[in-house]
């Protein structure tokens, strides 16, 4: 199994948190998302996984650069989620290749898509769910119709992208080279012209966006009060809290809800309720912090 990790957005409805961190690696219970994927893509057998980067591209290739089987690609101009697969398309076997968004957390099986993907002989297959927010696919017995909500007709769903689907290098070979392209334009255009996009439902598997600071919060306390994702590992956290081993906290800090704690500091008296604290943060004295990403000095 080959892999792409798309991980070159902007991320800027995540400002000013994104100023720090490129979107992909915003930790998850104390590890980078991109490393959790990555990890998922390892276990599910991917023996080559190329990760592309734009916007703070030096951290991107920094942490992934001793992981093995991985890539980086910078791209200097941002080529968009078609662009930057086909700019990569010379780095892959002519195989198959599964695409993931990477800042999304999910427990979707990459090798149950990729297999069914083989079995059907699709030329492209995308996991999909119903996800209310975000359902805007018509879909019509095994085949996508369109990238754009149809309005209801009879027989027809909406159901929402995952941001995961396999495809085979010739479609990607379409994409026109060097040039920002958006590859759902592409299985649009496909659609219309009687080609078969095929889908995998994936409703019952574990899914969330962290596009904005409260899906990132809503994440977290998912994870931390009980819901446990297959297919990812994740340290497991006491009394809703988990404490990165070299944070320093203050004897009297008051920790309340769920949160998670990096590699920071929290100061004498604080009181810390839902929050999400970054490495190198530091949490005043006497600090009163609700339902807040805490990324740097008394943020």
């Amino acid at each position: 199994m080959q892999a792409m990790l798309l991980a070159a957005g902007l991320g800027t409805r995540l400002r000013p948190y994104t100023n720090i961190l490129p979107k992909p690696l915003f930790p998850v219970l104390n590890r980078p998302l991109l490393h959790l994927l990555i990890d998922m893509l390892h276990r599910a057998g991917c023996s080559k996984i190329v990760v592309n980067g734009h916007y703070l591209s030096r951290m991107l290739e920094q942490s992934v650069s001793s992981l093995p089987d991985v890539e980086f690609q910078e791209e200097q101009v941002i080529l968009g989620t078609g662009g930057g697969i086909r700019r990569a398309l010379s780095r892959f076997s002519r195989e198959p290749i599964l695409v993931m968004n990477g800042d999304i957390f999910h427990d979707i099986d990459p090798a149950r898509l990729y297999q069914h993907h083989i079995d059907s002989k699709n030329s492209i297959t995308m996991a999909m769910h119903d996800y209310p927010r975000f359902n805007s696919v018509t879909v019509d017995n095994d085949r996508i119709v369109s990238f754009q909500d149809a309005g209801k007709v009879p027989d027809r769903t909406l159901l929402a992208f995952t941001g995961i689907h396999v495809v085979d290098p010739e479609v990607i070979n379409l994409i026109p080279a060097d040039r920002p392209h958006h590859i759902i334009d592409l299985y649009e255009s496909l659609a219309r012209q009687g080609m078969k996009i095929g889908f995998v439902r994936v409703d019952d598997s574990y899914w969330r966006d962290i596009g904005t600071p409260d899906d990132y919060l809503q994440l977290h306390g998912e994870l931390l009060t009980g819901c446990r994702a297959k297919n990812v590992s994740l340290p497991g956290a006491a009394g809703h809290w988990l404490i990165d081993s070299r944070a320093k906290v203050a004897d009297d800090a008051v920790l309340t809800g769920w949160g998670c704690i990096g590699r920071a500091e929290i100061g004498r008296g604080a009181a810390l309720h839902n929050c999400v604290i970054w490495n190198d943060a530091v949490v005043a004295d006497g600090s009163r912090r609700n339902n807040r990403i805490i990324a740097g000095r008394g943020d």
